[in-house]
């Protein structure tokens, strides 16, 4: 098993709580950490200042395609940030409990 971290940002902690709780619940996600960040980026040519729910979210890496899709489905953004970041080390015990939580 591969174990893997996908990140997202969020425009409000309850949309964050939602995509948490719907990855949680179907198995896709053993575990997501919210964290409030400030944001700062260009679109449409314009200078945004944001803040956001930054979500960390511990899967596998057979999870990442359907994990993919669900925050596309449950995301407001039209162009959501979706990064996965492998997890080269861990404990055995952590990887293990990623493992019993997923599908």
């Amino acid at each position: 098993m591969n174990a893997i971290i996908v990140q997202t940002t969020c425009a409000s902690k309850t949309e964050a709580k939602n995509i948490s709780r719907v990855l949680i619940q179907e198995k896709l996600a053993a575990c997501i950490q919210l964290q409030e960040v400030e944001s700062l980026y260009m679109w449409n040519d314009e200078f945004c200042n944001d803040f956001e729910t930054l979500l960390n979210i511990k899967t596998t890496k057979d999870n990442f395609d359907e994990v993919q899709r669900k925050i596309k489905e449950l995301h407001s953004y039209d162009v959501p940030e979706i990064i996965q970041i492998s997890i080269t080390n861990a404990s055995k015990k952590y990887i293990k409990f990623i493992g019993d939580n997923t599908i």
